[in-house]
């Protein structure tokens, strides 16, 4: 839910329309969050299975649930431990390698998607928007783990 509200943020910051929705489920019992974000025109707050531009998914066991939603032409940003192509990326071992929590491996993801060019905005401005948004205790990290995933993007 961090991610949706980063990305809507930079919508906002950049004059665009914007929408998030969240699907809780049964993220109380262990299930799956899924969050959307509609960026530009739009008629409702979800997005219709095969019209996703782009998908960051949090953990590979979401890949095979929730890949339908993803253009068969869209990018995947996967957190995976396992070699994939050179969108997967073990966010999870790169936020321990940095001493800091398993959280903040999503960040490391919005950084590699930022750099690659995935997202509708550049990552100096997600940036400056996790400054502001991030409370005081953890704006250090989260910056650190945004860098990560440039840095990881860049190669």
């Amino acid at each position: 839910m961090t991610l949706s509200r980063l990305i809507a943020e930079a919508a906002l910051a950049l004059g665009l329309a914007v929408i998030s929705s969240e699907t809780h489920g049964m993220a109380q019992r262990g299930g799956t969050v899924i969050s959307m974000v509609k960026v530009g025109p739009f008629r409702g707050p979800l997005i219709p299975a095969g019209s996703a531009d782009v998908g960051l998914f949090l953990h590979e066991k979401n890949l095979p649930v929730h890949r339908h939603y993803v253009k068969l032409a869209g990018a995947l940003v996967v957190n995976s431990a396992n070699p994939g192509d050179d969108l997967h990326l073990d966010a999870l071992g790169l936020a321990s390698g940095l001493g800091l929590p398993p959280v903040t491996g999503n960040l490391i993801i919005l950084g590699f998607a930022a750099e690659k060019g995935l997202l509708f905005c550049q990552d100096n401005l997600l940036k400056e928007i996790i400054r502001d948004k991030s409370p005081e205790h953890f704006r250090e990290g989260n910056l650190r783990a945004f860098e990560e995933g440039i840095k990881t993007a860049a190669g």
